[in-house]
């Protein structure tokens, strides 16, 4: 860290999320020399903690976003062609059950014009009988038919990875466990940050031409003015596949208040989300489900899917996450709140806030042209191009399905193939209920910056979230895999192990006490 910290850089990125990994990306490959650091780990924050969909957001449309929802969805076409197997179509399905024709009528006109954006044409209704086989268990009394569609799905913390780990194939550098203390001003102008290493706990004072907020539901923490936030949780509940066995997503509207409700399947698991409400907790605590919230989402499987008795006891884990969306000053519901972004600058600065996962590439290049105002000898069109530059197959030494080689070439990019090579016998399995292998956690331990154990289980990987207990029962053998590659002694394995288990009961568990209402 020193001598990058020894440096002088066009950009300072402060903020490692989807939105500063894709300004790092865009940044380095148009010839910028930057640095990012994230107070915490790569993606700690809403990035690993999002709905997992890479969608237009037939919400917003309904709610006239007509501009967010058009170029969500040329994003969400852009991912599919260029990060196959970390990005992949994902079918809807919502049931009717005696909707109004009115109402019908303007979700299947909605998604004729979702059709228009993405250049693509679907049958979207079904009668009752033939969508009750696309979706089998869905509650079929007055069941009229229902209409179907198709988004998208990711992995959103392997996201940020890849985004990251193509950002430095193009000369970026990216540094988690730094923070941004304080800013640098010289002469009115923000000059660069002094920054703090965790590892080291020592202060480095960096020079850059233009500091970049990207912090997300953080933004504004260094002092600058800007838009209001309205912090919002959703938070998500995930069941084992074969509890809640889905063939595709199922959306449906919650009994209470007709907010959308969706289940799919996700890395081996059922997924259950979201719920929308105003975080009021502060943001320096990890955000978690409260037992409101549990039993909202609880209900809406419960209707929707009586046949199955499902039960809290069925729940592997939840997770909630901070969402930075702009406060307009409206009074409404937060599910009404838009998603747009917003960039703004000041000498020296330039901050983004707001957005989503979909569209953080529309969202970097916005940052870029309000940075080139203050870069008077940089210049670039800022053309959109390939999110990701194609990645050839990897090779492994015996049998492997496609499918598992897809889904590497899309997490891991180029480096699939190194990761396959450094497989030891029975590393090329996969972990029991889950789709990720054992030699995954190995690489992930030798190359990607894991600095504390829930790096590796929680956004590394997802094994903490897809597994009961957070993984409990397979900590013996993620030791002698990792122990070795992360350097760390007896004594350090079990303080991180110690240190995890509390994290993940308190913010990955069923909660305990009703601590706020849904409202």
């Amino acid at each position: 860290m020193p001598e990058l910290c020894a440096r002088e850089w066009d950009l300072l990125i402060v903020g490692g999320g989807i939105t500063g990994a894709g300004i790092l990306l865009e940044a380095s490959r148009r010839g910028l020399k930057a640095l990012l650091v994230e107070q915490r780990d790569f993606a700690w924050g809403t990035s690993s903690r999002s709905s997992k969909l890479v969608h237009g957001g037939l919400r917003y449309l309904a709610q006239g976003h007509v501009k967010l929802t058009r170029e969500a969805v040329h994003e969400r076409e852009a991912l599919l062609r260029d990060a196959p197997g970390l990005v992949e179509p994902q079918g809807f399905a919502l049931a009717d059950y005696g909707a109004s024709k009115r109402k019908r009528r303007t979700m299947l006109a909605g998604l004729a014009l979702y059709d228009l954006f993405a250049g693509r044409r679907e049958a979207h209704w079904l009668p009752a009988a033939e969508f009750a086989l696309r979706a089998p268990g869905t509650a079929r009394a007055s069941l009229q038919g229902g209409v179907v569609y198709t988004d998208a799905k990711t992995d959103d913390a392997r996201l940020v990875l890849r985004t990251l780990a193509e950002a430095r194939r193009h000369g970026g550098h990216a540094l988690n466990y730094v923070a941004a203390r304080s800013l640098l001003i010289d002469a009115g102008k923000v000059s660069g940050a002094v920054l703090r290493d965790e590892a080291g706990d020592t202060l480095h004072r960096v020079r850059a031409r233009l500091v970049i907020d990207a912090c997300g539901a953080w933004a504004g923490l260094l002092g600058q003015h800007g838009p209001r936030l309205r912090p919002l949780r959703g938070s998500h509940l995930v069941l084992p596949a074969w509890r809640l066995p889905l063939a595709q997503a199922i959306s449906l509207m919650h009994p209470n208040d007709g907010r959308p409700v969706f289940a799919f399947p996700w890395e081996g698991a059922t997924l259950v989300g979201t719920t929308d409400v105003d975080h009021r907790d502060g943001l320096e605590q990890e955000a978690a489900i409260t037992r409101t919230e549990l039993d909202y989402l609880m209900l809406a499987l419960q209707t929707q899917f009586p046949q199955c008795g499902l039960k809290e006891a069925d729940i592997l884990a939840t997770y909630a996450g901070v969402r930075p969306v702009l406060d307009d000053g409206a009074a409404g519901t937060p599910s009404q709140a838009g998603r747009e972004h917003a960039v703004f600058a000041r000498p020296g600065m330039v901050c983004v806030a707001g957005g989503k996962l979909t569209t953080f590439r529309a969202i970097a290049l916005d940052t870029l042209r309000l940075a080139q105002q203050q870069l008077p000898d940089w210049r670039d069109g800022l053309a959109p191009c390939r999110i990701f530059d194609p990645v050839a197959p990897p090779q492994p030494g015996g049998r492997m399905p496609g499918a598992m080689l897809r889904r590497l070439a899309g997490r891991h990019g180029a480096q699939a193939q190194a990761l396959l090579d450094a497989a030891r016998d029975g590393e090329l399995d996969t972990i029991p209920g889950t789709d990720t292998l054992w030699a995954e956690l190995r690489w992930a331990a030798r190359a990607e910056a894991v600095q504390h154990l829930e790096d590796l289980l929680l956004r590394r990987t997802r094994i903490g979230l897809l597994l009961r207990g957070g993984g409990e029962e397979h900590l013996a053998r993620i030791r002698s895999i990792c122990q070795a590659e992360l350097g760390w002694d007896d004594a350090h394995w079990e303080t991180e192990v110690a240190a995890y288990r509390q994290t993940w009961n308190k913010h990955y568990s069923l909660p305990t006490e009703a601590e706020h209402a849904y409202a």
